[in-house]
């Protein structure tokens, strides 16, 4: 299937934010929210430490930003929208989001593509929803699209779509694909149950957290294959639940949770090749992003 583009030239207009400080051996953990913001979160994190992800200013309108590693934010707005996200970075800069209309449903996304030519927008054929959620460096782009209510994953490469469904789930959602074209994304079983899996070379493989955790669809991969996710006490897993917490599984299995000191919840959404870890956090009132930093090493393309 084929999709046509519609493109629109953008001027970014940036905003001073905060600095990070320099990268050390032990992790660094860094709090962030973009200049007159409410509440905001982080989706995506390149190998340049460049993160996306969307805020929320004073009149409730929600906007994409862009945090550079040292910490200056770039709103994100396609011109004639009325909301405006971002969910996905690779190491080209380019970015992936999801934008709605004036008069459209609230339900209703269109995805969007941003790179130095401008917004170029896309939508899934015959979906009420489109929300791309990351972009890997060859420009392979995954999400998920709605239609008669029911979720599938899909894969966007060039102008062709590949629908994306785990075999017998209810529901399928992708978050992430990595430079390996690796994929990262969720299902629901037929009894009820969310999990995670890896797509890869046509496989999948379901991704079991110890002791059995329920898992939120959510999440990221990096090019070295670990992954970063959140898990709850208790189901049913939500987004922004108060029993949520982050983790992160090592290509070698390795399990860590990641809670964010005095915080109700933490979500970690994005692992770059680095092992730079970004999500959001909040301590029983409005989320805000987060960087967790890791000691420098050599750089692999997301």
């Amino acid at each position: 299937m084929r999709q046509q583009f519609k493109v629109y030239l953008l001027a970014l207009g940036f905003v001073l934010g905060v600095t990070l400080k320099a990268l050390a051996e032990e992790p660094i953990f860094t709090s962030f929210d973009p200049p007159g913001s409410i509440l905001a979160t982080g989706r995506d994190i390149n190998s340049a430490g460049e993160i996306v992800g969307r805020y929320l200013d004073a009149d409730n309108n929600t906007h994409g930003y862009l945090r550079s590693r040292d910490g200056v934010f770039t709103s994100i707005d396609l011109p004639g929208a009325n909301l405006t996200n971002a969910t996905g970075i690779n190491s080209r800069h380019e970015i992936v989001g999801a934008v709605r209309f004036p008069g459209e449903p609230s339900t209703t996304r269109h995805g969007y593509l941003l790179t130095t030519d401008g917004f170029a927008t896309f939508d899934f054929p015959d979906a009420t929803n489109t929300d791309p959620q990351g972009i890997n460096a060859r420009g392979d782009i995954v999400g998920t699209y709605t239609i008669a209510g029911v979720t599938h994953g899909f894969l966007l490469r060039g102008d062709q779509f590949t629908s994306i469904d785990f075999p017998g789930a209810s529901q399928t959602s992708l978050h992430k694909i990595n430079s390996r074209g690796q994929v990262l994304g969720g299902y629901v079983s037929a009894d009820g149950h969310g999990h995670i899996f890896v797509l890869s070379e046509g496989e999948f493989r379901t991704i079991d957290l110890p002791d059995g955790l329920a898992v939120l669809p959510d999440g990221g991969i990096n090019s070295r294959g670990d992954i970063v996710g959140t898990y709850c006490d208790t189901e049913p897993c939500l987004g922004g639940g108060r029993n949520n917490h982050g983790f992160l599984l090592s290509r070698r299995g390795d399990f860590t949770t990641i809670d964010v000191p005095g915080a109700c919840q933490t979500q970690a959404e994005a692992i770059n090749s680095r092992g730079d870890i970004a999500g959001s956090y909040d301590e029983c009132g409005a989320p805000s992003g987060f960087l967790l930093s890791r000691a420098e090493r050599d750089e692999e393309e997301d």
